[in-house]
Order: structure tokens, then C-alpha cells, then sequence
């Protein structure tokens, strides 16, 4: 069954469903419409489990999030964790999920990609958190969860100087599993997901379960980012950065 919303294409097959970031004239920047949507889809997989595909329309997987949107939040938004609660809830859906990735998968867009399984990209692909540049913390998971894709080292790369990964790096540091052409992208996803298809749904369910990274404490990121939306640092850089795109 297809259906389609604001900015998310949903396709739910018998074995899988198929996202589809569907806002390809703004490089499928995350909005807070996207975000509820998003939630919709969760609700519908956790009700009826099955493998996840997230992929982005146009030439981006997802460019971050809408800049407009985000620098109007305030100190009570970054302490609700509105993408990490997605994000976080995207992750722990009882089966496995692939995201394909081509283009940009920048800021909040990394980080839904971060919270996928696994990962396939093509060489246009690019992967980068310059929240600091903004004024504010990648604070939707990158943290957490990049250390453990790519190590220390190059997690700290990545967020606190500001390296945007290549498909070639990503796939040599273990971030992607595969490196296709951009026509084979979503047969390359689809031939994954058939292969999890062909496994058993109870034992992918308790091995995402033992995989599962020990508790962590979130609510200190939410709280440094509720000091960063309120400062005028952020308000500046945001702008300036808006005023660039006009």
C-alpha cells in the first residue's frame, strides 16, 4: 500500500515498508511536520513489526534539519529531545533497518542515518555534523552513537572539526556497508533486506536486543542544548546562515 503525506512517501509491503524523505526541493530537510510523520510510521511498524528502508528523493538522503524551523526553537524545545526522541525510538524498532544514502546525509539527517542498522551509500554520498558551526550540539544521537560506528577518534573528527566523510571514508571507517552506483542504490538496499527477510523475525528481534548499547544518560545533551538555543551566538550564526541561501 503507497501513501503519501506532507514530506514522507510510505510503501508498506507484506515483508518490509519503504520510507521515502520526500521534500526533494529542500534537499529533505527535516522539519517538524517530518517529524511527526515519522512517529506515524514507528507506530505503524511497532503494530505490525517489519524491516525498515529509509531512503531521501532527488539527488539527497537528508541535508539536516530545516534551519528555519531550528533556530526558532528555544530552551524547552532542546530539552524535549524532539529529533533524539525520534531518532532514538527509529533505533530501537524491534527489526532491522537499512538506510540508503545518497548525497547529502548532513546534521539531523546523519543522525537519522546514524540510527539505522546499516547503511548503503553511493559515491555522492556525504556524511557531517556542522552543528557547532550553527551554534548548537548534534545533539539527535551523534554523540552517542557515532563513537561506536566509527570509533573515538574519528567521531571526534567529525563533530568537533567539522570533517564531512566521503561514501570511500565512510565505507573504509565502517559506517556504510557497501559503496554502490546510484542506480543500483535501492536494488543493492532491497537485495539486504531481502536476505534479513529470509531470517527469523524473533531471532533478529533478540539479537537487535543483545546488540543494544548499554542505557545512556541523554538528558545532559538536552540540557546543553537548551543553553545554546537561548544564546544570541546561535541566533546569529542561524541567520547569517539563512541569509547565505537567498
Amino acid at each position: 500500500m503507497l501513501t503519501k503525506s506532507s514530506s514522507i512517501t510510505i510503501n508498506e509491503l507484506t515483508d518490509r515498508v519503504v520510507l521515502t524523505l520526500d521534500r526533494p526541493a529542500s534537499r529533505n530537510a527535516i522539519t517538524a511536520e517530518m517529524i511527526a510523520e515519522l512517529h506515524d510510521v514507528c507506530s505503524l511498524i511497532e503494530a505490525d513489526p517489519r524491516p525498515l528502508l529509509i531512503h531521501g528523493a532527488g539527488d539527497h538522503f537528508a541535508g539536516g534539519a530545516d534551519i528555519g524551523q531550528l533556530r526558532d526553537r528555544r530552551r524547552d524545545d532542546a530539552l524535549a529531545g524532539i529529533n533524539r526522541t525520534l531518532f532514538d525510538r527509529i533505533a530501537a524498532l524491534p527489526l532491522p533497518t537499512v538506510a540508503a544514502v545518497n548525497g547529502y546525509a548532513l546534521g539531523g539527517g546523519a543522525e537519522l542515518a546514524y540510527a539505522c542498522d546499516i547503511r548503503i551509500a553511493t559515491p555522492t554520498a556525504r556524511f557531517g555534523n556542522p552543528e557547532p558551526g550553527l551554534g548548537i550540539l548534534a545533539a539527535a544521537g551523534a554523540t552517542y552513537r557515532l563513537p561506536d560506528l566509527v570509533g573515538g577518534s574519528v567521531a571526534r573528527q567529525i563533530l568537533l572539526g567539522a570533517r564531512i566523510l566521503t561514501a570511500d571514508d565512510a565505507h573504509r571507517h565502517g559506517l556504510v556497508a557497501e559503496v554502490v552506483a546510484a542506480d543500483d542504490l535501492l536494488p543493492a538496499a532491497h537485495a539486504l533486506l531481502d536476505r534479513i527477510a529470509a531470517s527469523s523475525p524473533l531471532a533478529l528481534r533478540m539479537t537487535k536486543s543483545a546488540l543494544a548499547s548499554q542505557s545512556r544518560q541523554i538528558v545532559s545533551e538536552d540540557i546543553i542544548q537548551a543553553v545554546l538555543f537561548e544564546t544570541s551566538d546561535k541566533q546569529d550564526r542561524m541567520t547569517a546562515f539563512l541569509e547565505r541561501k537567498k
